[in-house]
């Protein structure tokens, strides 16, 4: 991490989208604008287009708050139940992958890939045309080449 006029620069990501789940639990915010002034108040320096990406990735959404105005807030807890069920089941199912193209080959042991390829969907990765699940296969159909590596890379970092 570098400092920059006291701001902390390159700080990683799963340590700043914490700070952004704690100030979501402390604040009401509704704009992507406050979350970068707030984080900026802690010391974080980051750029708008950089919790926009995080807002994607965390999947927050706008809920009505008790003023009537929208606020952000966690998902769901189903979402965060189908990303457990998915690491779970991939670290103990997963074989081999291999990419051709926009397509990402998984390998898993029997049984498992229709419940992979449910959960993957369930997911709704932006990378994800779709999935299809047999017995020990997951086919995914990525929306480009681009996104075939990043869903590989996703997978894979679900298996440690």
């Amino acid at each position: 991490m570098n400092k920059c006029g006291g701001l902390v620069i390159g700080m990683r990501k799963q340590e700043r989208q914490k700070a952004i789940k704690e100030l979501l639990t402390q604040y009401s915010i509704d704009r992507q604008e406050d979350i970068v002034k707030l984080l900026g108040e802690q010391g974080i320096g980051v750029t708008q287009a950089t919790i926009s990406r995080d807002v994607k990735e965390m999947q927050l959404i706008k809920l009505p708050s008790a003023s009537g105005d929208y606020q952000y807030s966690l998902p769901t807890e189903k979402k965060l139940n189908a990303e457990k069920k998915l690491r779970n089941t991939l670290k103990d199912a997963y074989l081999s992958s291999r990419i051709q193209r926009e397509l990402l080959l998984i390998k898993v042991s029997p049984g498992n890939g229709p419940v992979i390829a449910s959960l993957i969907d369930q997911m709704r990765y932006e990378e994800i045309f779709g999935t299809l699940g047999d017995d020990d296969t997951v086919l995914i159909i990525a929306k480009s080449s681009e996104a075939a590596i990043i869903a590989q890379e996703l997978i894979l970092e679900m298996t440690n």
